[in-house]
Order: structure tokens, then sequence, then C-alpha cells
């Protein structure tokens, strides 16, 4: 088992899928914990229904979907947020509106044109064979100043995740921080949609955050073994998948699920 883990890293799509996928994994175990406490867990669902409508996009005008879709899906978070917070619509019907409508022209455009060839299904449930070495760097860059980010904004990540009311009175502008964790989420969403798939990366970001809640306490404990966490299933699901020749983003999904269950069970278990 062991010489056959390191085995797989003597591809090199294998060290650019490992690379990246522990970067985007940690990104979105951290910002994670946040968007569940603050009830914005199906923000990252929704998001991945908009990168798949832009995928469709690219594959019709033959552009690059990773760099086509980042813009796209950033807007949308924009607009996503900017629908809730000014009383428009509360945050699930816009994240239900954005979500089905993006759905629908997705498929719409792809029934008039291409159809559902190989690429776009890559794109759909992941393919750690297309990582290419620009996805790599581009995605290093973006998840490290992100996470620079992160820490240097900790406390009013934390302010804005618990009180907004509070935070607002101590000076915190909780609309920007706001839209800064959905615009995080959708650069996770885009940039980890090639690798785990559009339809499964959401799951990264609710997963190891609602196991973490089941043992830890604490803000700081949860963020911490959320990370944890997520480094583990990502590189067991890598694992998983090279060896067995299962899906990338299915098998990391499944290993982070049956985790929270043993850890939904130790819970239930110590409160007897």
């Amino acid at each position: 088992m062991i010489d056959a883990f390191f085995e797989m890293f003597s591809y090199p799509f294998m060290v650019r899928a490992f690379i990246s996928g522990i970067f985007i994994t940690v990104c979105a175990s951290v910002i994670g914990v946040n968007l569940v406490l603050k009830h914005f867990s199906m923000m990252g669902d929704g998001l991945s229904h908009v990168a798949f409508c832009s995928l469709a996009l690219a594959v019709v005008l033959h552009q690059s979907p990773l760099y086509l879709s980042l813009p796209v899906v950033m807007f949308c978070a924009f607009l996503l947020l900017s629908l809730s917070k000014r009383g428009k619509m509360y945050a699930d019907a816009a994240i239900a509106f954005i979500s089905t409508s993006a759905l629908a022209l997705g498929v719409m455009i792809l029934s008039l044109t291409t159809g559902m060839n190989t690429d776009v299904c890559n794109y759909l449930f992941g393919s750690i064979l297309g990582m290419k070495v620009m996805d790599l760097y581009l995605t290093i860059v973006l998840c490290t100043l992100m996470l620079i980010a992160y820490v240097c904004f900790y406390r009013k990540f934390f302010a804005i995740t618990f009180d907004e009311d509070f935070a607002r009175a101590s000076g915190v502008n909780v609309r920007f921080y706001n839209m800064a964790l959905a615009l995080m989420s959708a650069v996770i969403i885009t940039l980890g949609m090639r690798m785990m798939g559009a339809l499964l990366i959401s799951n990264l970001i609710v997963i190891p955050a609602l196991t973490a809640m089941r043992v830890m306490r604490s803000f700081n404990n949860v963020v911490l073994y959320s990370l944890v966490l997520s480094i583990f299933c990502f590189t067991a699901g890598l694992y998983v998948s090279y060896e067995y020749s299962t899906p990338t983003g299915a098998s990391v999904v499944l290993i982070n699920v049956l985790l929270f269950v043993l850890h939904y069970i130790a819970e239930k278990v110590l409160k007897l």
C-alpha cells in the first residue's frame, strides 16, 4: 500500500493533481466553516451550477472553461449576495433562483450545440488527467492569496460569522467581508471543478466543516480540524482513485461522508 502510494507520484499528472487538490481543499475547508455557520452552505452548490453554465458556454465558444468560468461565477456570487442582503429575496430563494436558472441555461446551450461530449463530462464529474501546468500555477497563486487574506482578516471573518450586528457596530465592513467569502467560494468552485467535478466540488466546502463540528466546540479548533480532515480525505480519495480506477471527485466525497458518519456515531456514543 505504501509503495503504491509513492508510486502514483511518479506520474506528473498525479503530482499536479495532488498539489492543486491540497491547495483547493485547504481553502475550501477554511471558508467552509464560516459559510456553514452563516447558513450559506448551499452557496457552493448554487455556484457549481453557475460553473456548469459557464462551462457549457466555454465549450460552444471554444474557450478555456477555467478562465471563462472564473469571472462569471464571481459575478454571480456578487449578484447572489446583493439579492439576499438588500431584502429583495431570501438567501435560500436567491440561491435556488440563480442555480436552477444557470443549470437550465447550461443544459439548453449544450442541447442546441455540441451536446454532452467527453470534455463536458470531465468537468461535470471531474478528471485528474486534465490538470494542466498553467492550471496548477493559477491554483497555487489564487489559493495562496486567499489563505493570506483569510489569516490577515481572521478576526473580521470571525465577527461577521457569529454576529453581524455587533460586527457592524464595531466598525467592521460587514458587506465587504461577506462579499469576500462569497468571492472566495466562487474561486474555489471554479478551480476545483476540473478535478473534482462541478457537481461535487461544493461538498468540499460543507462536509469537512460539518464533521469538525461534531467533535470540536471552539471556532479555532473547528477550522483547524476541518483543515486536517480535508487534507486526509483528499489524499485518501486520490489514492483510492489511482489504485482502483475510481472517479477522483466521487472517491474524495464518499470518504468525507464516511468520516462524517463515523464522527456522528462517536459523538452519540460519547454522550451515552
